[in-house]
């Protein structure tokens, strides 16, 4: 399970004052957990946060029990991963190379027949195998973002972070990519917090949708729950309507 209790972050962005929190959640473990709300909700704050990769001002936040702040790197790397909104690649690396770089926890740099085994099975899960030679600067913008996907997997820990995954992605590689974690979080038993920008992606593919706003959980809930004509207006501040879609609910203007 990861739990926030009293979290809360105060911080300026572009000259303005940013407030999260305060911040109480239970994601339980298992399956894929979505946070959407508008543009400067905090959800990738949030997400950072719980990633350690962004300081606390109040409150404790725990994974699998293990209080963030204060647990050793070398002790979280091995329960938490996570995957920024934006990576700074080089150019010249592998898309071998970057997945094994999910393996450095274990290996710290020195891989192993069973680590490069691990490596192989993440390139051939998520369809890489014919692009393992390949240097990044040579994909595509899906075929990359999978090569980063594949390397927080390969560090095989229970709880995966994803800012923003489809990010620059087109709808056919946002679908495919879903496909991927929602086969990632069943087959290998994860449990995967998202954040996501499109609610009918979040409909369609989560468990659990955790809805912010104004720095707040607004509403947490199954997609049953959150895909409602009063509760869709209310998180992003304009009318929505819910219809009901051959793949299950969708949220519209119309």
């Amino acid at each position: 399970m990861i739990s926030l209790s009293k979290v809360a972050k105060v911080y300026t962005s572009s000259g303005d004052t940013v407030r999260i929190g305060p911040v109480d959640l239970d994601i339980p473990a298992g399956g894929i957990t979505a946070f959407i709300g508008p543009n400067g909700a905090g959800k990738s704050t949030l997400l950072m946060m719980t990633g350690r990769l962004l300081g606390l001002d109040e409150g404790v936040i725990t994974v699998a029990g293990l209080d963030v702040s204060s647990t050793r790197s070398s002790q979280l790397a091995t329960v938490l991963s996570i995957l920024r909104q934006e990576n700074h690649f080089v150019s010249r690396l592998t898309v071998r190379q970057l997945v094994g770089f999910g393996r450095f926890p274990y290996s710290h740099g020195r891989l192993t027949a069973d680590d490069e085994e691990i490596i192989s099975r993440y390139i051939d899960f998520l369809a890489l195998t014919e692009l393992e030679g390949r240097y990044l600067d040579e994909l595509s913008g899906g075929q990359r973002q999978r090569a980063y996907v594949g390397m927080v997997l390969c560090q095989e820990t229970d709880y995966v972070l994803l800012d923003e995954p489809l990010n620059n992605l087109d709808i056919a590689h946002s679908v495919e990519m879903m496909q991927h974690l929602e086969r990632a979080a069943r087959e290998f038993g994860r449990t995967i917090l998202v954040v996501l920008h499109d609610v009918n992606i979040a409909a369609r593919y989560a468990e659990r949708i955790v809805a912010l706003k104004n720095g707040t959980v607004a509403y947490s809930g199954t997609p049953a729950e959150i895909m409602r004509d009063e509760v869709l207006s209310d998180v992003f501040g304009t009318p929505l309507t819910v219809i009901e879609g051959p793949a299950g609910p969708l949220a519209c203007t119309c």
